[in-house]
């Protein structure tokens, strides 16, 4: 068992004991009576949502729509993992003076993740600088691999009580790979928050190499920057060359415990940004780690277990649109004040928890992508619908 710091800027790799269990945490419901409140609800945001168009240049003419993966058909699935596996085939716009290990231009996304870790989580900018991610990366599978379709996401409580079953995790050929090979008697991670108590996560049902599906045997070359069980960190603080096989720990505890239907019924019911965020990812330095920290677990193995490479597993990817779904959803509720709310709680300054001390994130930040792609402005993506943006979700 490997232990790990979640919310600070190194990772733990000793081993503790005395553990709090996520388990010994009260369980949500997930049950068909909160999922039709879901349903309700979220049917009548899009519809207020549709009627809106119009108003900041993107109309019914031109809007797309994200659809969550498993309502794809086989053939659009096959046709976005092939695009996928495109990126990951063309060189890297990255120079190998800045970063020896980033060798594809799926890896120019994974490189300008690993170099901004800190100043994008638990910050102000978190749900802005991660749209404008997931939206280039979508543009770079349309425009430099021909894909047709728009980027998928994964319906987090559709699946929580088998996700290594679902249309990501199960390794048919039109799956993004299937769970990681049986580990028996693998422990779940250890979460160091700073100043409070490790927290034991649950194990899934994999922890070994992923040999089914369209990424078995794929190769991972950056990092790991902080080490994830069983592989220690990568040389040049992860900017280095590590070839090494994908892992995965897929299974429902963790699913079950942080994203579930009535975790999605709880986003929409907060009234401003401060407390949208505190439920959607998490309170640092406790066992709470929210949809966004707690799916990114359900991922684990390598690169999964680890924040700073995370998107190099492609699954990263269907998650984070869902983290952009829940938060479009959100705003579409009451467009006028939270298109452009900005936190102004603890999470809402430009350095890690606010540590150290710092300003409030402002409209005019900087996002900048480094060699993914173009910089913007937080203000020219606080809605879906504004600037070049012109989408939503199914």
């Amino acid at each position: 068992m490997k232990a790990f710091k979640y919310a600070t800027p190194a990772f733990l790799l000793t081993v503790l004991s005395g553990a709090i269990g996520c388990n010994s945490l009260p369980k949500l419901r997930n049950d068909d009576g909160v999922k039709t409140n879901v349903d309700r609800l979220i049917n009548t945001i899009k519809v207020k949502h549709r009627a809106s168009l119009g108003q900041d240049g993107c109309t019914t003419e031109n809007i797309v729509y994200r659809r969550e993966y498993g309502s794809l058909s086989k053939s659009e699935r096959l046709d976005y993992v092939n695009a996928v596996k495109c990126l990951q085939a063309l060189p890297a716009r990255t120079p190998a003076s800045v970063s020896a290990g980033t060798r594809s231009r799926f890896d120019d996304f994974v490189l300008v993740h690993i170099q901004r870790t800190l100043d994008i989580h638990y910050t102000g900018n978190f749900q802005h600088w991660h749209r404008w991610f997931v939206y280039l990366y979508e543009k770079a599978l349309r425009d430099e691999c021909g894909y047709k379709g728009y980027q998928p996401y994964w319906d987090w409580p559709k699946y929580a009580d088998a996700p290594q079953d679902s249309p990501i995790f199960n390794g048919d050929p039109y799956s993004l790979g299937g769970n990681g090979e049986y580990i028996p008697g693998h422990n779940g991670s250890v979460i160091l928050p700073p100043g409070g108590s490790p927290i034991q996560l649950a194990p899934g049902l994999g922890g070994g190499y992923v040999r089914t599906g369209p990424f078995a045997n794929m190769t991972v070359n950056l990092g790991p920057v902080g080490g994830v069980d069983g592989v220690e960190p990568g040389p040049d603080g992860g900017l280095g060359y590590n070839p090494r096989g994908l892992k995965r720990d897929v299974g429902p505890a963790l699913n079950q415990r942080y994203a579930n239907y009535t975790t999605v019924l709880g986003l929409l019911s907060k009234s401003n940004v401060t407390e949208y965020r505190t439920l959607s990812e998490g309170v640092p330095n406790t066992a709470e780690l929210g949809p966004h920290g707690g799916a990114h677990y359900v991922i684990n193995g390598d690169p999964g277990g680890d924040l700073y490479i995370s998107p190099a597993d492609p699954a990263f990817w269907t998650h984070h649109s869902m983290m952009d779904r829940m938060w479009a959803l959100w705003q579409a509720m009451d467009p006028e004040v939270r298109n452009y709310q900005m936190d102004d709680g603890r999470l809402g300054h430009i350095t890690w928890d606010n540590n150290p001390p710092s300003r409030l994130t402002t409209l005019d930040d900087v996002i900048d992508m480094g060699y993914a792609g173009p910089s913007t402005t937080i203000g020219q993506v606080a809605s879906t619908t504004s600037g070049e943006l012109c989408y939503f979700y199914d």
